[in-house]
């Protein structure tokens, strides 16, 4: 496995979905916003740089393809990496597959900046922290 790459699994559950029996297209939003909450979990190093509040990563855009309908009882992985570092921003790619026959269920851009919180300005990223991000850059498969 590729530490680069943080993994997270969940099982899709009645309340998830809508009124079509398939998971909501809003709770995908929220699998997605687990998987990015694992792989800093997953990297302890990483996210002691936020520990205090600020600096921290926002989301400024998410492109989101749905693929394949997730049902209940569907267990489903949710992968994330970055794919890319910018000056000013940066971009994780996410996936989430269905485990029992690997098919995509969903892929995601999602673009963020380092935001200064007290100052409310977004920063550059530079120094300790792209130190840090550096390493887990892993470019998305074209």
């Amino acid at each position: 496995m590729d530490h680069r790459i943080s993994r997270v699994t969940l099982r899709v559950r009645g309340y998830h979905l809508d009124g079509y029996g398939h998971v909501n297209n809003a709770r995908y939003l929220e699998f997605l916003e687990e998987g990015r909450w694992a792989y800093f979990d997953d990297r302890p190093e990483l996210a002691r740089h936020f520990a205090s509040g600020s600096p921290a990563f926002v989301a400024v855009n998410l492109n989101i393809n749905y693929r394949l309908a997730a049902v209940a009882g569907d267990d489903l992985e949710v992968l994330t990496r970055i794919a890319e570092l910018g000056d000013r921003s940066a971009r994780m790619y996410q996936e989430i597959r269905r485990i029992r026959d690997d098919k995509p269920v969903v892929d995601a851009d999602l673009t963020f900046v380092l935001l200064d919180v007290r100052a409310k300005q977004s920063m550059t990223i530079e120094g300790e922290i792209r130190q840090a991000l550096e390493p887990l850059v892993l470019p998305k498969a074209q």
